[in-house]
């Protein structure tokens, strides 16, 4: 947070009253004066005129973006359309929760809670992620087994996926849910035992579901 932002949420000064009080030497960041904009964390302690100023509360945004098939989740497309084509500038500093590759469409959380994003993504949480997937062939009996009670075994360890079908007597439509996130695992899991996901669509994230009314390409904030 810049330091005129910090001083003003703390005290009720304009944030040019803020810069003044900067530029006169009366702000002090972890007991050094400083005279020019700088930035601080919550860590930092900011004093003004010697006395110390309460953490602002800082306020955050998070949204929920219906990401479209072909929108890659990264602010250098390389040629391709970014998430970030799909929002306003003033959202533009949000950073993406997880990933969903170019091919892969649903629920992408964006946020600029950094601690929010660690509680969803960290391996230690263990946050429910819920998918609905098509595949090119009906979903034999074994290699169903095999995918949620044995697992697959991958190059970067072993994948075990809950599976449900979506339609009764429909063995290429599937919901699965995971509690990890490694890159592309759903589509490598069932390329493990000989099938291509045709379709990837995410429809929760934790604690945090994809509106119905939600369309692809719009976002809403929580």
């Amino acid at each position: 947070m810049r330091i005129n932002k910090y001083i003003a949420a703390s005290t009720g000064l304009s944030r040019r009253a803020a810069d003044r009080a900067v530029e006169d030497g009366r702000v002090e960041v972890n007991d050094t004066i400083v005279t020019n904009a700088v930035d601080v964390t919550e860590q930092d302690t900011v004093r003004l005129d010697g006395q110390l100023l309460d953490r602002p509360k800082i306020e955050h945004t998070t949204i929920l973006l219906n990401k479209p098939v072909g929108y890659v989740v990264s602010r250098e497309g390389q040629g391709s359309r970014t998430v970030y084509d799909l929002l306003p500038s003033a959202l533009a500093l949000l950073k993406p929760v997880g990933r969903l590759d170019k091919d892969s469409s649903g629920l992408l959380l964006m946020t600029d809670d950094g601690q929010l994003a660690h509680q969803l993504t960290h391996p230690s949480f263990k946050k429910t992620k819920v998918y609905e997937v098509v595949l090119d062939q009906p979903l034999q009996p074994l290699h169903r087994q095999m995918i949620s009670e044995m697992g697959i075994t991958l190059e970067d360890g072993p994948s075990r996926l809950g599976l449900e079908r979506l339609e009764d007597g429909n063995d290429k439509k599937w919901r699965v849910t995971m509690h990890e996130g490694r890159n592309r695992q759903i589509r490598r899991t069932f390329a493990g035992v000989g099938y291509t996901v045709v379709k990837l669509h995410r429809k929760q994230f934790g604690s945090y579901a994809l509106p119905a009314n939600l369309h692809p390409g719009q976002y809403q904030t929580t």
